[in-house]
């Protein structure tokens, strides 16, 4: 019993810390402290410790020799390998699930993204999160349940991406517009369409990257 209650609690931890690192409240230039986290969260360094290694695997940590865990920075060399998969998988996936989806499934796609302009709108906290969201929520329907799962997880690794091409100012309207358009395409069932309109949608995310990481001067974020 004790064992799946610290699995449970690791679980529950690696929830936690993914939704710190992806919201960037967790620097990528200092050491994770886990003897302060761990007394922060109430919890002891095993399963903290289980918990970051799981977040090792999903690519958001970074264990160095001596050093400890720390948060994976932000360079164009990973974007354009997260972004080049999700061209080649996303757009396709995103037809599919046009032609399969259920009614309760095309009014959760629409729910959604109304959540994400509401929140895109406010210049407010979670609009990664709701982003990814919105977009798995034109992508399960396909019932194409590895591919979904892969993309989840690119998706997991692109969000913080995502925060750092919408800085600039206009560009989250400019998102909005094209994830409007895209769910108009995607509720009529036009499978072309959506290929189509989601394949320039994240085609001209890297286009902005690109741009936003070559003004740093550098392929990493400082």
């Amino acid at each position: 019993m004790t064992g799946i209650v610290v699995r449970n609690l690791s679980e529950q931890l690696v929830v936690l810390l993914r939704d710190r690192i992806l919201a960037g409240r967790i620097d990528a230039d200092r050491a994770i402290r886990q003897d302060a986290l761990a007394a922060e969260l109430g919890v002891s360094k095993i399963p903290l410790r289980e918990a970051l290694t799981r977040l090792e695997q999903e690519g958001l940590v970074r264990l160095h020799a001596n050093r400890g865990y720390f948060v994976r920075e932000l360079t164009m060399d990973e974007a354009e390998e997260v972004y080049a998969l999700r061209l080649k998988l996303e757009p396709e996936v995103a037809g599919v699930a046009a032609m399969r989806a259920t009614d309760a499934e095309r009014d959760l796609a629409i729910r959604t993204l109304a959540q994400l302009d509401e929140v895109t709108n406010a210049h407010g906290d979670g609009v990664g999160a709701f982003n990814r969201a919105f977009h798995l929520a034109l992508l399960r329907p396909s019932r194409q349940t590895i591919t979904t799962t892969m993309l989840e997880r690119l998706h997991v690794l692109g969000e913080r991406y995502v925060r750092r091409h919408l800085e600039p100012l206009g560009r989250d309207q400019r998102a909005n517009d094209e994830h409007a358009q895209l769910l108009q395409c995607w509720l009529a069932r036009d499978a072309s369409a959506v290929a189509a309109r989601m394949y320039a949608h994240i085609e001209q995310t890297v286009l902005d990257l690109r741009r936003e990481f070559g003004n740093d001067g550098g392929d990493g974020v400082a």
